[in-house]
């Protein structure tokens, strides 16, 4: 079988696509100033570390995806440094794609219980809620996005040319 005549798994473009926003989150995370990290567009907004830092805990450990039941117990507190942040980043995203490399397939059909609300749960696919974990990456990605616009910095290019990186 020719390699365009194979058969991807729903796991497989997961791993595709989580390289292809890690790509772009890394480019952006590395074009954020550091020294503006405590930036918030909006007194009720979170800084641009903690905007950053819930782009790091989007990568879930893959071990709490295959638990019975995800427990929402919030980041720890966000690293002392930028360089911290992004090195955490990293890091996490290797050992994301290490383990859900490492999960088959099927078990991703099955189900897990998910916090939807103060004392409720329900029940969703395992492989759905890599997608919604990734797409709130995404989410998060975007925000920084305009934090960076707002203080300055150079927005690279995500989806298309940026106004800073045109093709």
């Amino acid at each position: 079988m020719s390699p365009q005549q194979q058969t991807l798994t729903e796991k497989d473009i997961q791993l595709v696509q989580y390289e292809l926003e890690h790509k772009t989150t890394s480019r952006l995370l590395r074009a954020y100033p550091a020294a503006k990290a405590s930036f918030k567009p909006h007194e009720t907004s979170m800084t641009a570390m903690e905007t950053a830092w819930m782009m790091v805990g989007m990568l879930l450990d893959p071990d709490e995806i295959m638990a019975a039941e995800l427990k929402m117990t919030g980041p720890p507190a966000p690293p002392a440094s930028w360089d911290e942040l992004i090195a955490a980043y990293e890091k996490a995203y290797a050992a994301f794609v290490r383990k859900l490399s490492s999960i088959p397939s099927e078990a991703l059909n099955a189900t897990i219980r998910v916090p939807v609300a103060k004392g409720r749960t329900e029940e969703h696919r395992r492989s759905d809620m890599l997608w919604y974990f990734l797409h709130a990456l995404i989410h998060h990605r975007g925000q920084l996005s305009v934090y960076l616009r707002m203080v300055g910095g150079k927005v690279p290019s995500i989806y298309g040319p940026s106004g800073d990186e045109p093709w």
